[in-house]
């Protein structure tokens, strides 16, 4: 994110964007998980967590005043959705139920999350306002209520390979597919092992519609 930022500042240089723009600009700063999947990739153990999660948000911190200092006058950070209850963690539960270990972890950074946002919006008095957008109250939402929003599977990805060697999209040395799709991916509320449909992601849309952060990010 770090190089995304400079990215943007050298366009403000080069007068892509102006004052006046980002006066009137909302920044949404995604935070998806990617450090935490690197973090696992390299053999980081579940004990050591914590500490990365600290690290990791109080990065995401840094960046945020970064962008406050560009003159953006709101800016939304989105918190961790419940990993936990993604595809590629409930594979091993049968698509059944959310990994609790996951989730207790995503709790302690959007815990986390909250607590810097509220500072960043104490030591600003109010010159930029910091929003968290809870993703995770959203999802588990729609995901202990599928029925509500029209969906069928909640747990069970649309998009799957036929053997466990294969993932959604994977084709062999011939080009043929080794994927399955389902007959009805509306009421789907996953595509694949990590990402929602866009049936998922409307309801979840439509669960933050309720939320106070959405009220506050219109200007």
């Amino acid at each position: 994110m770090t190089i995304q930022i400079d990215f943007f500042k050298q366009l403000l240089k080069e007068n892509v964007y102006t004052a006046s723009d980002l006066s009137k600009s909302v920044a949404l700063v995604s935070v998806a998980g990617n450090d935490y999947s690197f973090y696992l990739a390299r053999n980081g153990s579940i004990q050591g967590f914590p500490s990365f999660i600290a690290s990791v948000v109080n990065q995401t911190a840094t960046n945020l005043l970064r962008i406050q200092s560009l003159g953006v006058k709101k800016i939304v950070v989105d918190g961790l959705q419940p990993l936990g209850c993604l595809p590629g963690s409930t594979a091993s539960l049968s698509f059944q139920k959310c990994n609790s270990t996951f989730n207790d972890l995503v709790l302690l950074h959007n815990n986390l999350l909250n607590q810097a946002v509220t500072r960043l919006n104490h030591q600003t008095k109010k010159q930029t306002t910091f929003i968290v957008l809870d993703l995770y109250d959203s999802f588990l939402s729609v995901l202990n209520h599928p029925s509500s929003n029209n969906i069928k599977d909640a747990f069970k990805p649309c998009c799957v390979g036929i053997i466990s060697q294969y993932f959604c999209g994977s084709v062999d040395e011939n080009n043929v597919k080794k994927y399955k799709v389902c007959d009805h991916p509306k009421s789907a509320f996953f595509w694949d092992l990590l990402h929602p449909t866009q049936a998922g992601w409307l309801a979840v849309y439509n669960e933050l519609q309720t939320t106070k952060a959405l009220q506050q990010i219109r200007y």
